[in-house]
Protein backbone atom coordinates (compact mmCIF):
# COMPACT_ATOMS: atom_id res chain seq x y z
CA UNK A 1 0.00 0.00 0.00
CA UNK A 2 1.50 3.47 -1.18
CA UNK A 3 -0.28 6.66 -0.17
CA UNK A 4 0.43 9.07 -2.83
CA UNK A 5 -1.14 12.45 -4.74
CA UNK A 6 -2.36 11.96 -7.90
CA UNK A 7 -3.96 14.27 -10.54
CA UNK A 8 -6.90 13.83 -12.52
CA UNK A 9 -6.11 14.61 -16.48
CA UNK A 10 -9.62 13.78 -17.92
CA UNK A 11 -13.00 12.22 -17.30
CA UNK A 12 -15.18 10.55 -20.20
CA UNK A 13 -18.31 9.65 -19.49
CA UNK A 14 -19.43 6.04 -20.93
CA UNK A 15 -23.30 5.63 -19.83
CA UNK A 16 -25.83 7.70 -17.75
CA UNK A 17 -24.23 6.69 -14.86
CA UNK A 18 -20.61 5.34 -15.71
CA UNK A 19 -17.22 7.74 -16.53
CA UNK A 20 -13.52 7.06 -17.60
CA UNK A 21 -10.78 8.56 -14.91
CA UNK A 22 -7.47 9.23 -16.11
CA UNK A 23 -4.91 9.96 -13.07
CA UNK A 24 -1.28 10.57 -13.26
CA UNK A 25 0.56 9.65 -10.07
CA UNK A 26 3.13 7.00 -8.50
CA UNK A 27 1.44 3.44 -9.28
CA UNK A 28 4.31 1.46 -8.33
CA UNK A 29 2.25 0.04 -5.16
CA UNK A 30 0.53 -1.23 -8.22
CA UNK A 31 1.40 -5.47 -8.66
CA UNK A 32 -1.64 -7.25 -9.93
CA UNK A 33 -4.83 -6.44 -11.82
CA UNK A 34 -8.32 -6.45 -9.17
CA UNK A 35 -6.25 -4.65 -7.19
CA UNK A 36 -7.80 -1.37 -5.84
CA UNK A 37 -7.50 2.23 -4.85
CA UNK A 38 -8.84 4.23 -1.86
CA UNK A 39 -10.02 7.83 -2.82
CA UNK A 40 -10.31 10.78 0.03
CA UNK A 41 -12.59 13.50 -0.61
CA UNK A 42 -12.81 16.64 0.64
CA UNK A 43 -15.36 16.71 3.74
CA UNK A 44 -15.95 13.29 3.59
CA UNK A 45 -14.87 10.70 6.22
CA UNK A 46 -14.46 7.55 4.40
CA UNK A 47 -12.51 6.92 1.61
CA UNK A 48 -14.04 5.53 -2.15
CA UNK A 49 -12.88 2.42 -3.38
CA UNK A 50 -12.38 2.08 -6.69
CA UNK A 51 -11.10 -0.69 -8.89
CA UNK A 52 -8.41 -0.13 -11.10
CA UNK A 53 -9.01 -0.58 -14.80
CA UNK A 54 -5.93 -0.50 -15.70
CA UNK A 55 -2.42 1.11 -15.14
CA UNK A 56 1.24 1.93 -16.94
CA UNK A 57 3.87 3.49 -14.35
CA UNK A 58 2.81 7.36 -14.53
CA UNK A 59 -0.94 6.79 -15.13
CA UNK A 60 -4.03 5.34 -13.45
CA UNK A 61 -7.37 4.18 -14.99
CA UNK A 62 -10.36 3.84 -13.18
CA UNK A 63 -14.19 3.13 -14.09
CA UNK A 64 -16.44 4.72 -12.19
CA UNK A 65 -20.52 4.46 -11.07
CA UNK A 66 -22.32 6.66 -9.97
CA UNK A 67 -23.92 5.56 -7.06
CA UNK A 68 -24.16 8.51 -4.46
CA UNK A 69 -23.00 11.47 -2.87
CA UNK A 70 -19.04 10.48 -3.20
CA UNK A 71 -18.69 9.28 -6.19
CA UNK A 72 -20.58 12.14 -7.99
CA UNK A 73 -18.30 14.28 -6.42
CA UNK A 74 -15.47 12.51 -7.65
CA UNK A 75 -16.77 12.27 -11.08
CA UNK A 76 -17.54 16.01 -11.37
CA UNK A 77 -14.19 16.73 -10.39
CA UNK A 78 -12.01 19.06 -13.05
CA UNK A 79 -8.99 18.63 -14.68
CA UNK A 80 -5.82 19.11 -12.74
CA UNK A 81 -7.56 18.24 -9.37
CA UNK A 82 -4.99 16.58 -6.99
CA UNK A 83 -6.71 13.00 -5.14
CA UNK A 84 -5.05 11.83 -2.07
CA UNK A 85 -4.95 7.83 -2.90
CA UNK A 86 -3.79 4.77 -1.52
CA UNK A 87 -2.79 2.52 -3.90
CA UNK A 88 -2.15 -0.92 -4.46
CA UNK A 89 -4.73 -2.35 -2.26
CA UNK A 90 -6.06 -5.99 -2.11
CA UNK A 91 -4.53 -9.31 -3.55
CA UNK A 92 -5.40 -9.15 -6.96
CA UNK A 93 -5.88 -11.45 -9.65
CA UNK A 94 -3.50 -14.50 -10.79
CA UNK A 95 -3.99 -15.27 -14.31
CA UNK A 96 -1.49 -17.85 -14.30
CA UNK A 97 -3.68 -20.12 -12.77
CA UNK A 98 -6.17 -19.64 -15.30
CA UNK A 99 -5.10 -22.88 -17.82
CA UNK A 100 -6.04 -22.99 -21.25
CA UNK A 101 -9.23 -22.05 -21.86
CA UNK A 102 -9.85 -19.34 -18.95
CA UNK A 103 -13.31 -16.85 -18.94
CA UNK A 104 -13.56 -13.89 -17.65
CA UNK A 105 -16.69 -12.46 -16.33
CA UNK A 106 -18.12 -9.17 -15.48
CA UNK A 107 -21.18 -7.84 -14.87
CA UNK A 108 -22.20 -3.73 -14.84
CA UNK A 109 -19.38 -2.12 -13.16
CA UNK A 110 -17.40 -5.30 -12.59
CA UNK A 111 -15.98 -5.22 -15.87
CA UNK A 112 -13.13 -2.90 -14.48
CA UNK A 113 -10.70 -4.99 -13.73
CA UNK A 114 -11.03 -7.29 -16.10
CA UNK A 115 -9.83 -5.00 -19.12
CA UNK A 116 -6.61 -4.41 -17.26
CA UNK A 117 -6.19 -8.23 -16.74
CA UNK A 118 -7.55 -9.11 -20.35
CA UNK A 119 -4.52 -7.13 -21.43
CA UNK A 120 -1.98 -8.60 -19.56
CA UNK A 121 -3.43 -12.29 -20.51
CA UNK A 122 -2.99 -11.09 -24.01
CA UNK A 123 0.64 -9.74 -23.54
CA UNK A 124 1.57 -12.89 -21.49
CA UNK A 125 0.18 -15.13 -24.58
CA UNK A 126 -2.91 -16.37 -22.78
CA UNK A 127 -6.38 -16.28 -25.07
CA UNK A 128 -9.33 -15.50 -22.82
CA UNK A 129 -12.91 -15.40 -24.05
CA UNK A 130 -14.42 -12.25 -21.95
CA UNK A 131 -17.95 -12.50 -21.40
CA UNK A 132 -19.61 -9.28 -20.17
CA UNK A 133 -23.64 -8.66 -19.10
CA UNK A 134 -25.65 -5.41 -18.63
CA UNK A 135 -29.20 -4.52 -18.07
CA UNK A 136 -29.96 -3.53 -21.87
CA UNK A 137 -27.45 -2.24 -24.55
CA UNK A 138 -27.85 1.27 -23.29
CA UNK A 139 -26.11 0.32 -20.29
CA UNK A 140 -22.91 -1.12 -21.90
CA UNK A 141 -19.66 0.04 -22.31
CA UNK A 142 -15.55 -0.43 -22.95
CA UNK A 143 -16.80 -2.94 -25.89
CA UNK A 144 -14.30 -1.65 -28.37
CA UNK A 145 -11.69 -1.70 -26.06
CA UNK A 146 -12.35 -5.49 -24.97
CA UNK A 147 -12.29 -5.92 -28.43
CA UNK A 148 -9.37 -4.28 -29.80
CA UNK A 149 -7.92 -6.36 -27.68
CA UNK A 150 -8.12 -9.30 -29.93
CA UNK A 151 -10.42 -11.55 -27.26
CA UNK A 152 -13.40 -13.38 -28.11
CA UNK A 153 -16.06 -11.40 -26.56
CA UNK A 154 -19.53 -11.96 -25.64
CA UNK A 155 -22.25 -9.74 -24.51
CA UNK A 156 -25.84 -10.54 -22.50
CA UNK A 157 -28.01 -8.12 -22.10
CA UNK A 158 -30.93 -8.65 -19.71
CA UNK A 159 -33.74 -7.09 -22.31
CA UNK A 160 -32.14 -8.90 -25.27
CA UNK A 161 -30.84 -5.43 -26.93
CA UNK A 162 -27.62 -6.54 -27.42
CA UNK A 163 -25.99 -9.80 -27.91
CA UNK A 164 -27.65 -12.69 -25.96
CA UNK A 165 -30.88 -12.56 -24.00
CA UNK A 166 -30.25 -13.12 -20.31
CA UNK A 167 -27.28 -13.17 -18.46
CA UNK A 168 -23.83 -13.89 -18.56
CA UNK A 169 -23.86 -17.16 -17.16
CA UNK A 170 -25.90 -18.03 -20.72
CA UNK A 171 -22.70 -16.54 -22.45
CA UNK A 172 -20.43 -19.35 -20.37
CA UNK A 173 -22.87 -22.01 -21.10
CA UNK A 174 -22.31 -21.35 -24.69
CA UNK A 175 -18.52 -21.58 -24.64
CA UNK A 176 -18.46 -25.12 -22.75
CA UNK A 177 -14.82 -25.76 -23.48
CA UNK A 178 -14.31 -22.99 -20.88
CA UNK A 179 -13.54 -24.39 -17.64
CA UNK A 180 -11.64 -21.47 -15.18
CA UNK A 181 -13.42 -18.09 -14.65
CA UNK A 182 -12.02 -14.85 -12.96
CA UNK A 183 -14.84 -12.94 -12.30
CA UNK A 184 -15.98 -9.85 -10.80
CA UNK A 185 -19.69 -8.42 -10.64
CA UNK A 186 -22.13 -8.09 -8.12
CA UNK A 187 -23.09 -10.51 -5.48
CA UNK A 188 -26.27 -12.44 -7.36
CA UNK A 189 -24.03 -12.61 -10.26
CA UNK A 190 -20.99 -13.97 -8.67
CA UNK A 191 -22.85 -17.02 -7.18
CA UNK A 192 -24.40 -17.57 -10.57
CA UNK A 193 -21.06 -17.98 -11.82
CA UNK A 194 -20.36 -19.65 -8.78
CA UNK A 195 -22.82 -22.33 -9.60
CA UNK A 196 -21.76 -23.54 -13.32
CA UNK A 197 -20.66 -27.02 -13.03
CA UNK A 198 -18.45 -26.70 -16.22
CA UNK A 199 -16.35 -24.12 -14.49
CA UNK A 200 -14.30 -26.14 -12.25
CA UNK A 201 -11.55 -23.45 -10.66
CA UNK A 202 -11.60 -19.93 -10.62
CA UNK A 203 -11.47 -16.66 -9.14
CA UNK A 204 -13.99 -14.35 -7.89
CA UNK A 205 -13.38 -10.37 -6.91
CA UNK A 206 -15.81 -9.38 -4.25
CA UNK A 207 -17.51 -6.29 -3.49
CA UNK A 208 -18.04 -5.29 0.40
CA UNK A 209 -18.09 -1.91 2.20
CA UNK A 210 -15.18 -0.71 3.48
CA UNK A 211 -14.12 1.10 6.43
CA UNK A 212 -10.25 1.59 6.68
CA UNK A 213 -9.50 -0.20 3.00
CA UNK A 214 -6.20 -1.62 4.45
CA UNK A 215 -7.69 -4.76 6.86
CA UNK A 216 -7.56 -2.91 10.35
CA UNK A 217 -11.30 -2.51 10.65
CA UNK A 218 -12.06 -5.82 10.08
CA UNK A 219 -15.51 -3.74 8.76
CA UNK A 220 -15.58 -6.04 5.04
CA UNK A 221 -15.27 -9.48 6.41
CA UNK A 222 -16.94 -12.04 4.55
CA UNK A 223 -17.08 -16.18 5.38
CA UNK A 224 -15.10 -18.47 3.86
CA UNK A 225 -14.33 -22.19 4.57
CA UNK A 226 -11.05 -20.77 6.02
CA UNK A 227 -12.95 -18.55 8.81
CA UNK A 228 -13.34 -15.10 7.93
CA UNK A 229 -11.64 -13.10 5.85
CA UNK A 230 -11.18 -9.35 5.27
CA UNK A 231 -12.38 -8.47 1.64
CA UNK A 232 -9.72 -5.25 1.16
CA UNK A 233 -7.17 -7.41 2.51
CA UNK A 234 -7.57 -10.71 2.27
CA UNK A 235 -8.90 -10.36 -0.89
CA UNK A 236 -11.13 -9.08 -3.15
CA UNK A 237 -10.11 -11.80 -4.96
CA UNK A 238 -11.12 -15.23 -3.01
CA UNK A 239 -11.09 -18.55 -5.03
CA UNK A 240 -13.61 -20.85 -5.99
CA UNK A 241 -12.98 -23.67 -3.54
CA UNK A 242 -12.89 -21.14 -0.20
CA UNK A 243 -16.22 -19.80 -0.39
CA UNK A 244 -19.19 -20.06 1.46
CA UNK A 245 -22.89 -18.65 0.08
Amino acid sequence: MKQSLFTLEHTRQLTDDTYELVLSGDTSAITAPGQFVNIQLPGRFLRRPISICNWTDQALMLLVKVVGDGTRELVRCVPGTELDVLSGLGNGFDPAQAGDHPVLAGGGIGIAPLYGLAQRMRDAGQAPTVALGFRSAKDAFYLEEFASLGCRLLIATEDGSLGTQGFVTDCIRNVPECDYVLCCGPLPMLKAVHSLPQLTDGQFSFEARMGCGFGACMGCSVPTVNGYKRVCKDGPILYKEEIVW
